[in-house]
């Protein structure tokens, strides 16, 4: 790890022809949406991309991260250097995980397995989202030994979620993501305007309809009644009235490590850390749920604070390059995790860019840290970061 960036960075400039597999493929975030804009049909491209509202959280996003400025030091010799860390007992070769990201199969045909396979060729823990286009257990054996999470929405029926539970721990997930913030969904304008809602099509409810809690539910199996299937999904995913009572429940009927994910106030951190989390996961879902909120990295060092380093604190929402990464981890997160990024990727090339947005974060985030004056993670804190210009 301790060239990694540079080994990228001489690949590419010793390489004019860009004769390497992935020469065709971004390094910039920017291009990665562009290209990913023109693959995808618009309505899908919206949904991957767009936020509640008027996107006033996501920019808040990018602004709390921008607000920041790492103050490099010098002269520290930093030539042998590690970007790994370990969260809960699940080791990454860099300090960020991929979020869960749901409903891959729109994105790109081989969805969600694209996506396993690339997390567990480069060694990133992957977050299988409970609304994937893939059965958790697919992505489970094409993963193998790879470390994995699995993300619960909070949904109606107790019993969908503990069998939901039982099929993550037989297939060798090894801590359960519980997201707090999407109850209900939130003003999607762009989806409104499309009319489009993926589930309606059946799309990104593989794991439901290969449960038997979910299909016991039902009056006739889904290859007889896909409508009939896609109501009782719908009746039973959306759960306004969940509450702590709730979480207490998923808390004890599992041992895996236990993450509370869309935490945005302290309050909510302590009330956290009482209900029994394990961890907490510092998001707005990506500034698709609440218009108008905090940027998740002003949020982030007022929970960190809070946690006072009882539980590990990570975080999404607006990371985009190895500065976000950095600046996350010194304002209070053990690591970040990404998504959009990695969407983009899969849209334009598969496995082959999710492996790629990788490669280029970890390289970024390798260089950004040696040229500011780390050997690793733990080195980083809250000195790396000013706020204001220096006199």
């Amino acid at each position: 790890m301790a060239t990694l960036g540079t080994d990228v960075q001489i690949q590419v400039f010793s390489d004019p022809s860009h004769s390497h597999p992935d020469s065709r493929l971004p390094f910039a975030f920017e291009d990665w949406d562009r290209h990913a804009r023109a693959e995808l049909h618009p309505t899908a491209y919206a949904y991957v991309a767009s936020g509640s509202g008027g996107g006033d959280t996501m920019r808040a996003n990018r602004d709390a991260l921008l607000r920041h400025h790492i103050w490099p030091r010098v002269a520290l010799d930093v030539g042998d250097r590690d970007i790994s860390t370990t969260v809960l007992g699940t080791h990454s070769s860099a300090p960020f995980f991929l979020a869960p990201v749901g409903v891959q199969g729109i994105i790109h045909p081989q969805g969600e397995r694209a996506t396993a396979a690339a997390a567990a060729a480069m060694r990133v823990p992957f977050t299988l989202s409970t609304v994937s286009s893939v059965t958790l257990e697919e992505v489970a054996t094409i993963m193998g030994d790879a470390p994995r999470w699995f993300q619960l929405y909070a949904g109606r029926s107790h019993e969908v979620i503990t069998s939901m539970i039982r099929r993550a721990e037989a297939a060798g997930y090894s801590a359960l993501v519980l997201t707090l913030d999407t109850t209900m969904l939130g003003w999607r304008e762009a989806d409104l305007t499309n009319a489009y809602l993926p589930f309606l099509n059946g799309d990104g409810i593989a794991n439901y309809l290969s449960d038997p809690a979910f299909l016991a539910r039902l009056a006739k199996p889904p290859k007889d009644d896909m409508p009939g299937a896609i109501a009782e999904w719908l009746r039973i995913f959306v759960n306004p009235a969940f509450g702590w009572k709730d979480v207490d429940f998923i808390r004890g009927i599992t041992k895996l490590p236990f993450l509370l994910k869309g935490i945005m106030h302290p309050a909510d951190a302590e009330l956290a850390i009482q209900h029994g989390a394990d961890g907490i996961i510092v998001s707005n879902h990506g500034g698709r749920q609440v218009d108008g909120a905090i940027g998740a990295a002003d949020a982030l060092p007022v929970i960190a604070k809070a946690v006072r380093g009882r539980v590990p604190v990570l975080m999404d929402s607006g990371i985009r390059r190895g500065a976000d990464v950095l600046k996350a981890i010194a304002l209070g997160a053990a690591a970040v995790m990404i998504g959009r990024p990695y969407a983009f990727g899969l849209a334009v090339a598969g496995e082959a860019g999710v492996r790629q947005v990788i490669r280029n974060l970890q390289a970024d985030t390798d260089l950004e840290m040696g040229l500011s004056g780390s050997r690793s993670i733990r080195e980083i804190g809250p000195s790396l970061l000013t706020s204001t210009v220096a006199s």
